[in-house]
């Protein structure tokens, strides 16, 4: 499926959609195979211990997962988190943001499967995977 949204048109829809937390996400590539984000991070994100938080990984693979979704199907914001699972394998490196790449897995008209890495920035290898499900929205006549 071609994508309906581009990188430039999912930051502005972002922006609009979710101003609350738009400036802490960039979207850096999107293409028909993932989508890559940026989320910088700050001491609101951070646990006892200087590691990011488990909800901040969280939303990272929730927004990432989304706007994936949203790239090929256009700007619809009722589509919605049903379901996800986080592996979290290794401790994110302190002083750096995140970055997830996401892929769909299933796009169906109902339902949307995918999964997604988080990396340190500039790290080798992922700190998490998440695998989540979408259900999205029927449209109205």
């Amino acid at each position: 499926m071609p994508l309906k949204m581009s990188r430039d048109e999912l930051q502005t829809f972002l922006v609009k959609a979710f101003p609350q937390v738009s400036d802490d996400f960039e979207v850096l590539t999107v293409n028909d195979a993932q989508i890559t984000v940026r989320m910088a991070v700050s001491d609101r994100n951070l646990r006892p211990g200087g590691t990011v938080s488990g909800p901040s990984m969280f939303s990272l693979a929730d927004v990432s997962i989304y706007l994936a979704i949203l790239s090929r199907i256009g700007p619809k914001a009722l589509a919605v988190t049903t379901n996800c699972s986080i592996d979290f394998m290794r401790k994110p490196e302190s002083g750096r943001a995140l970055v997830a790449t996401a892929r769909l897995l299933k796009l169906g008209r109902v339902l949307a499967v995918g999964d997604v890495l988080i990396y340190s920035e500039g790290g080798g290898q992922p700190v998490a995977r998440a695998g989540l499900t979408y259900s999205i929205p029927p449209e109205r006549a």
